[in-house]
C-alpha cells in the first residue's frame, strides 16, 4: 500500500518543533477528558493511530496503560521514543501506514486524534477510500464493545469559508467535496507554504463510515484541541469529536 510521501516528508521535517504548536499544549487535559468518556480499567491496552510525537501515548502509558503507537513519520516517532524514555515508560512504536498495519492483538481502546492519518490524503488518492480504510483497520484491532475516539477536521467550517470564486479557481469542487489549495502555515520554525488536498467530510458522512467499519458512533461533540467537552459542535470550529464503540 503506497502511503503519502508528501505528508511523511512534511512531518519528518516538522517533528522536532511539533510540540511547540499551540494545539499541542493540552495533552493532560485531553487525556483526562478521554478517560472520563470511557470506563478504562487500569492496565488497559490502548492503540494510538497517528500517534505523532507520542504526546497522548506517553501520558496514557505514564498512567499505567499498555500503549502501542502507530505513525507514518519516522521523524515523529524518533521524538516519541525520546519522550517515552524521558518519562520512564515502555511503549511499542510502529512506523506504518494507518490503513495497512497488522498487529497480532486486539485492544481495549483505540484513539485517532488531531488528524492522526485520517484526512491526510496525497495526490491521486481517493479521500473516502483512504479514510474508510483507516477506520476499517482500527475496527479490526478492537475487542468487541471496545471504545474508539476520533477527532477529525470539521467539514462545515471549511465549506462555510468557500466562495464561488474558489470553485472557479479549482480550489474547491462542490460536486466531490474536494478542496485543493495552498495554505500558509505559521509553524514554530517559521511560515511554510503547504499544498493541501482534502476530501471535506461533514459529521453525517463520517458517522456512516464509522458504521460501515463495524462500529457505532454514540456521540458527536466539538473536538477542537484545547476545547474538548460535552458540548455541541460549533459550525466554525476546526475539529469534530466522534465517540464510538466497536459493535
Amino acid at each position: 500500500m503506497q502511503a503519502s510521501q508528501d505528508w511523511r516528508a512534511f512531518f519528518d521535517s516538522h517533528a522536532e518543533r511539533y510540540d511547540e504548536n499551540g494545539f499541542a499544549q493540552h495533552t493532560v487535559a485531553e487525556v483526562d477528558f478521554l478517560l472520563s468518556l470511557f470506563a478504562v480499567r487500569p492496565g488497559s491496552s490502548i492503540l494510538d493511530v497517528g500517534c505523532g510525537t507520542g504526546r497522548h501515548s506517553v501520558e496514557l502509558a505514564a498512567r499505567g496503560h499498555h500503549v502501542v503507537g502507530v505513525d507514518l513519520s519516522p521523524g515523529m516517532l524518533q521524538v516519541a521514543r525520546a519522550k517515552a524514555q524521558a518519562r520512564g515508560v515502555q511503549i511499542e512504536f510502529l512506523e506504518a501506514d494507518a490503513r495497512g498495519f497488522q498487529l497480532d492483538q486486539t485492544f481495549d481502546l483505540a484513539i485517532c486524534l488531531c488528524e492522526g492519518g485520517f484526512g491526510l490524503i496525497g495526490p491521486g488518492e481517493d479521500g473516502e477510500a483512504h479514510d474508510q480504510a483507516i477506520l476499517d483497520n482500527i475496527s479490526r484491532h478492537l475487542k468487541p464493545n471496545a471504545p474508539f475516539l476520533l477527532t477529525a477536521l470539521n467539514g462545515y467550517s471549511i465549506i462555510r469559508q468557500m466562495k464561488n470564486e474558489h470553485v472557479a479557481q479549482g480550489r474547491f469542487d462542490p460536486a466531490t467535496m474536494l478542496a485543493n489549495y495552498e495554505d500558509q502555515m505559521d509553524l514554530p520554525e517559521g511560515p511554510r507554504l503547504v499544498t493541501i488536498r482534502e476530501r471535506l467530510f461533514i459529521p453525517p458522512e463520517v458517522r456512516k463510515m464509522i458504521e460501515r467499519a463495524g462500529m457505532s458512533c454514540d456521540h458527536i461533540y466539538g473536538g477542537t484541541a484545547g476545547a474538548w467537552g460535552f458540548r455541541p459542535l460549533d459550525l466554525d470550529e476546526i475539529e469534530v469529536m466522534y465517540v464510538c464503540r466497536k459493535r
